[in-house]
């Protein structure tokens, strides 16, 4: 018997009387990177907004189906579904320095995310602070956790914010743009230690971007986004060797030019192509 997906969405959206998405429908297995491609406005972040349960923050309503590891989210209580965010679903979103908090320091947002779900010594909140810094390549220091977002680059920020994602290894985290507001350099960083923590953690990834070449990077498969419906999906070779959809072929022929030894050399080009360090 086939093992049932980690994440299974089938959604209807509206905003007011437009419609965002349309019957959009995807799977990410465990251990999956699935990567999310669509053009501003295609719906990639209301679809994440939805797997959290925070789509009626945006004044959005919705219909279908959302399963996570066999349960049905659609219906949920907020206290059923605030005891999932963190816990089992984490979120990394693409501005690490408006996400955090400027006015409290490091340590007091990660010891206020672990304590949301667990209570347990003070002690053994830090060691799993620590751990957690240390796995995304950042001190687990007594100054570190004394600074606050201000003093922290843009990249030690969005180091901070996957830490406090993966503090209780979720099995599925939610990655929506977080790498549009990194240079080229931190960027390729940050997208390897995502594959890191996906082959360490085994945590399922959903990798909301529109930069094509990232997602192509990272992902074991790639759903592609255009108009509200998720018109194509398939492994990552598959997308760039051989497009189905008139809008995929689109996107790919859109692509900076590569050397023609590469061109369509997508398991050489694309296997893991960043390097296994981050800064």
């Amino acid at each position: 018997m086939a093992q049932a997906p980690l994440l299974a969405v089938n959604l209807n959206v509206w905003y007011g009387g437009k419609a965002v998405l349309r019957q959009a429908s995807l799977e990410v297995q465990a251990g999956e990177v699935l990567g999310l491609v669509g053009q501003s406005g295609s719906g990639k972040s209301t679809l994440t907004l939805s797997v959290l349960g925070l789509l009626g923050m945006k004044g959005g309503s919705y219909s279908g189906s959302i399963q996570f590891q066999g349960r049905e989210l659609v219906g949920l209580k907020e206290s059923e579904m605030r005891q999932l965010r963190g816990r089992d679903i984490g979120l990394v979103l693409q501005s690490p320095l408006s996400s955090l908090n400027p006015a409290l320091k490091i340590g007091t947002q990660l010891m206020e995310a672990w304590r949301a779900h667990k209570n347990t010594s003070k002690a053994r909140a830090l060691a799993a602070i620590t751990s957690a810094l240390e796995s995304v390549s950042l001190p687990g220091t007594e100054e570190f956790l004394k600074r606050y977002p201000s003093q922290l680059s843009v990249g030690q920020a969005q180091r901070v914010l996957i830490a406090m994602a993966t503090l209780h290894r979720p099995p599925l985290l939610l990655a929506d743009e977080p790498t549009s507001a990194l240079d080229v350099i931190t960027q390729a960083e940050v997208l390897a230690l995502f594959r890191r923590l996906n082959r360490q953690m085994g945590m399922g990834i959903l990798f909301v971007s529109h930069d094509l070449l990232s997602v192509a990077s990272l992902c074991d498969r790639i759903a592609i986004l255009h108009e509200g419906e998720i018109v194509e999906c398939g492994t990552t070779s598959q997308i760039f060797t051989r497009p189905a959809n008139a809008y995929t072929r689109e996107l790919i022929g859109a692509l900076p030019e590569r050397p023609r030894a590469h061109h369509y050399d997508v398991e050489e080009f694309f296997h893991d192509p960043v390097p296994h360090r981050v800064m």
